[in-house]
């Protein structure tokens, strides 16, 4: 079954610690502002999502029991709607409003088109 996003067997390590430190969390794709296009992690709900986000995947990481939704702008998604997202982790410093951010890390995004087998398999995004 296609996907919008998945994560690397680093980004879900670091998930996973996260989770333990802070609870049920959250990711949404940046825009552009604060740290180019990283996507930024909250504890659950602490990011407040709505009609003007979607909903790209909800991810099942191995070792953390609620999924961890994956959020996006409607606007950017427009734009982005044929994108394949992968999360993964590298060293340095991303933004001080991701919780990876005292870890010396940052999640960020590697990208591929969708195929066109990919892209008719997939549902449609859920709005916010």
């Amino acid at each position: 079954m296609a996907t919008r996003v998945d994560v690397t067997p680093a980004a879900a390590g670091l998930m996973r610690r996260l989770r333990e430190q802070h609870g049920p969390l959250m990711f949404h794709q940046s825009g552009g502002c604060c740290d180019g296009s990283s996507p930024m992690c909250y504890i659950d709900g602490e990011f407040r999502t709505g009609a003007s986000d979607v909903l790209l995947e909800s991810l099942r990481v191995e070792g953390i029991t609620e999924p961890v939704t994956f959020w996006m702008s409607a606007a950017q998604f427009e734009r982005w709607k044929h994108t394949h997202l992968t999360v993964d982790v590298v060293r340095g410093r991303g933004s001080g409003f991701s919780l990876e951010a005292p870890e010396g890390v940052r999640f960020l995004i590697r990208s591929r088109l969708l195929t066109e087998q990919e892209l008719a398999e997939l549902e449609p995004a859920e709005p916010g």
